[in-house]
């Protein structure tokens, strides 16, 4: 890779930090900040809501809204023993485990066999419309922070079945 390439590069990805930095500053509203731009969400402002049909599965949503265009923080909480099936994004994601082990798996087929434990301080970044799939395979909660640009739809590669399970424990 050629130096201008990679000054190219750098320069890119330190464009694309500042303009998410000011997204995130802007979609801090009503979060308290004492400071023009910072924002601070302690564990106990953390707001979970229950995924309809999630099996126990929570979401927060931290900076920005996954509906809407721009930069978004969420967190999943997975209960023991819960996955999704094989689904994909239309953007990238950008996942790091926080909290238990999470399974992960890519492909159109759910197969816990070929799933890769994630420990926390771990980093796995989903490409757009990759086809995966993940969750709690274990006795242990899991939290996982994700971090993308909105909309954030969720795509099941099939339909017809639910799209969370209860793993055989």
């Amino acid at each position: 890779m050629s130096t201008a390439h990679m000054r190219k590069n750098h320069f890119r990805s330190a464009a694309s930090w500042l303009v998410a930095t000011a997204i995130f500053a802007a979609a801090a509203g009503s979060i308290a900040s004492d400071s023009p731009g910072f924002v601070r969400i302690t564990p106990a402002e953390v707001q979970w809501r229950d995924i309809p049909g999630g099996h126990g599965a929570q979401q927060a949503i931290l900076l920005g809204d996954p509906d809407k265009p721009g930069i978004y923080v969420i967190r999943g909480r997975f209960p023991p023993h819960v996955m999704d099936r094989p689904h994909w994004h239309p953007n990238a994601r950008y996942v790091t485990v926080l909290e238990g082990t999470w399974y992960t798996g890519t492909g159109d087929t759910f197969d816990l066999a070929r799933a890769v434990p994630l420990k926390p301080g771990s980093v796995m970044m989903h490409p757009a419309k990759a086809a995966h799939w993940d969750g709690s395979a274990g006795p242990e909660a899991v939290i996982v922070q994700i971090t993308g640009e909105g909309p954030a739809e969720t795509t099941p590669v099939d339909p017809t079945k639910p799209f969370w399970m209860e793993l055989p424990h």
